[in-house]
């Protein structure tokens, strides 16, 4: 239920989402064919959505593992100053690992990911994001997957919210802010 001072108008569909899914899936099985095992590490919480469908498309012997990372608090804006909430339970050291992602806005949560689980040394680490807003970037880094570029508005659904809402809109949709005065 959308917040009375904003309104939801859908950006992409729930149809088009999973189309999308289905190509970087069998992307992602065609660079992994010969693992054993993959990490798949989401990024909590605006992932879990995401990496749900994902996995279920992977033809792939898998393992989920989730680390949870803040930038933005209850806010719109990214504070820049990312930490890490909650750790991977698992070991990642010489194996496969996809750390999954919502929205690279900045780019300072998966770029800080990326160098914090590089460090442990796993075979081989990709990216993967829903959705990519090029024009926020601020530090050089790009997924190494992209459901889609989107420009620089705001968006909520398919498990990213709004200060805790609207992650269970099954589509992506841009906030649009409602002036009373």
């Amino acid at each position: 239920m959308p917040h009375p001072n904003y309104a939801i108008d859908e950006m992409i569909s729930a149809k088009s989402i999973a189309a999308r899914i289905e190509e970087l899936a069998r992307e992602i099985r065609t660079e992994f064919a010969d693992t054993d095992k993959l990490v798949v590490v989401g990024l909590l919480r605006g992932s879990f959505v995401f990496i749900a469908d994902l996995v279920r498309e992977l033809d792939l012997a898998v393992e989920v593992d989730f680390l949870e990372a803040s930038s933005y608090g209850d806010g719109m804006e990214s504070t820049r100053e990312v930490r890490i909430l909650k750790d991977l339970r698992g070991q990642i050291e010489g194996r496969d690992v996809l750390i999954v992602e919502d929205i690279v806005d900045t780019g300072h949560t998966l770029a800080h990911v990326t160098k914090f689980l590089g460090s442990r040394k796993p075979a081989r680490m990709k990216t993967i994001a829903l959705l990519d807003k090029p024009a926020r970037r601020e530090v050089d880094f790009k997924a190494s997957y992209i459901g889609f570029e989107i420009p620089d508005e705001f968006v909520v659904g398919y498990g990213i919210d709004f200060a805790q809402r609207n992650r269970n809109l099954p589509f992506i949709g841009k906030v649009r802010f409602i002036d009373e005065s």
